[in-house]
């Protein structure tokens, strides 16, 4: 018999059609040094990332937990409980861009809270390498929902650039 050969596995889910690394969707690539964070695309849900709807200036609370559960029998010959696997558990996501005057993260809200039957969307980011030609890793927020939006503060006499906010709970998230 002749040996097997082991491929290597790409981390996340292989199609059968081709992928363009330099938008949504990549696969994780690992390198020895760390990428930088300011390199990032966002769709969300409706697969434009370009332009100044997809454009945000930070996002946040990508985390992903897991409870555990201590149990133990009262015959149990140890005298400390064994761990089990719990809920899995991830926090609200909360993205932040310059007020831009488009309506479109206000739209997706709204349809949200009027109880649009489209309201949930897979929400995607894709940290990108430094000349941002391929997609490193990418974050999915399945069944993503918009439950708060933010616009301002405006102050008269401030400097700063009028922030848009929208936080984000999504009930999985996946890395490729």
């Amino acid at each position: 018999l002749a040996p097997r050969t082991h491929r290597a596995r790409p981390v996340g889910r292989v199609t059968g059609r081709s992928r363009d690394r330099s938008t949504v969707g990549a696969m994780a690539t690992s390198r020895d040094r760390p990428y930088v964070q300011f390199n990032f695309l966002v769709d969300l849900g409706t697969g434009d990332t370009d332009g100044p709807d997809a454009g945000f200036q930070e996002v946040t609370g990508l985390e992903s937990s897991v409870d555990v559960i201590e149990y133990r029998n009262g015959n149990s010959k140890e005298n400390a409980p064994i761990k089990l696997v719990g809920l899995n558990r991830v926090t609200d996501v909360t993205l932040r861009r310059g007020l831009l005057g488009s309506l479109s993260l206000y739209r997706w809200f709204d349809d949200v809270r009027n109880g649009g039957p489209n309201a949930m969307r897979t929400v995607t980011i894709t940290l990108q390498n430094e000349d941002r030609t391929a997609g490193v890793m990418t974050w999915k927020l399945l069944r993503a929902r918009p439950v708060k939006h933010i616009s301002g503060p405006l102050n008269a006499q401030g400097t700063d650039v009028a922030i848009e906010e929208l936080v984000l709970a999504y009930e999985r998230l996946e890395l490729e």
